[in-house]
């Protein structure tokens, strides 16, 4: 497990390292505008099996995606222009909305048998940069065991993982005290909360 310690937060510097990770199917820890999450090229099987492991998450719980915009959320998801309209109010930000699957949709393996999938633009400047670049969907989970409380502080994100562990760690110091994204059922064209 590789760890970048970055004590400011000039991201230009490191900006080509995860990527190259990405490219190469690598699993990394990455600080997010939430909590430390997990992430990995959400096209590539593998790597999404290895974020399952390395998670302890069982299949038939869905993972969803980090997109670099509302276009790219349309290639996977069915988004109304009532949708759009919510959807444009809260990102980019700390909103993961459930919509429904393109029945094409390559990322079968993140939601199984699920009609669904979640999908969420963040606002943090590292994660929006390796979207733009990377040019594709990227996995984003909290970076965490199942079933354990998702973090903040970087010990306690890399003390969970001693079996299965990521490829590439950034570690920026902890991050502001947070939760994980609020989820938020978008399909039926009503808005419902999941987790908030």
């Amino acid at each position: 497990m590789r760890i970048i310690k970055i004590l400011s937060k000039n991201f230009k510097k490191i900006e080509k390292t995860p990527i190259e990770s990405l490219k190469k199917g690598e699993v990394l820890i990455c600080p997010t505008d939430t909590v430390y999450g997990l992430l990995c090229d959400a096209t590539n099987k593998k790597a999404v099996e290895r974020i399952f492991k390395i998670k302890k998450r069982e299949k038939s719980k869905p993972l969803g995606i980090f997109v670099k915009d509302i276009k790219t959320a349309k290639k996977y998801a069915f988004i109304d222009k009532k949708q759009e309209k919510v959807l444009k109010e809260k990102w980019p930000g700390p909103y993961t909305f459930i919509l429904k699957k393109k029945p094409n949709c390559e990322l079968s393996l993140l939601v199984g048998n699920k009609e669904t999938i979640g999908i969420r633009i963040p606002d943090y400047k590292l994660v929006n940069e390796i979207l733009k670049k990377i040019k594709k969907p990227v996995v984003q989970t909290s970076a965490n065991i199942s079933n354990q409380p998702a973090a903040t502080k970087i010990g306690e994100v890399l003390e969970q993982f001693n079996e299965q562990k990521p490829d590439l760690v950034i570690d920026i110091g902890d991050l502001p005290k947070n939760k994980p994204s609020k989820v938020i059922d978008l399909k039926d064209r009503r808005i419902r909360v999941v987790r908030y």
